[in-house]
């Protein structure tokens, strides 16, 4: 599985608290399983549960939550795009610790491809590759840098490479 590293790199380049203390930020995987069918070949869909704890978390939300917007438009974007998805795509608790901190525990259904092919030079060897997820008409393929504000002050930011 790809994504969640993906999203912990991302996350942790974004958010400076997180890029100072990686550990802040825990992330589990609940209630996965693995779709495939008696179909020649062995390609298969995986979807779970990816649970984000972000531990003693003393910022604004925002700094969390756009930089993850981000990144689901780019490896999760019909969880944006689907009314009936986007309802339930990001789901969150909080539990106050003090009147400064928090910890934040979000949830996002996530879904990987697995695609398994035998190999062109290799009789009997396997190899399985995770493709990316086709973008969205309007996303722009080149790379970005975002930054996010709360008025004077620089919550996050993020470089989205080109896709």
């Amino acid at each position: 599985m790809y994504k969640p590293a993906s999203l912990r790199d991302h996350l942790t380049s974004a958010l400076p608290d997180l890029r100072r203390d990686p550990d802040k930020l825990a992330i589990s995987i609940q209630k996965g399983t693995v779709q495939a069918t008696a179909a020649a070949g062995l390609s298969n869909l995986l979807q779970y549960t990816l649970r984000l704890l972000f531990l003693d978390y003393a910022g604004h939300v925002d700094a969390i939550v756009v930089p993850l917007l981000a990144w689901l438009r780019r490896h999760q974007p019909e969880l944006l795009d689907n009314p009936d998805l986007r309802a339930r795509a990001v789901r969150f608790e909080v539990d106050f610790l003090n009147a400064k901190t928090v910890d934040l525990q979000i949830e996002l259904d996530l879904s990987e491809r697995v695609i398994v092919t035998d190999s062109a030079e290799k009789p009997g060897r396997l190899e399985a590759r995770h493709p990316v997820e086709p973008a969205l008409l309007d996303d722009r393929p080149m790379a970005e840098h975002w930054e996010l504000y709360l008025r004077d002050q620089l919550l996050a930011a993020w470089d989205l490479p080109a896709s």
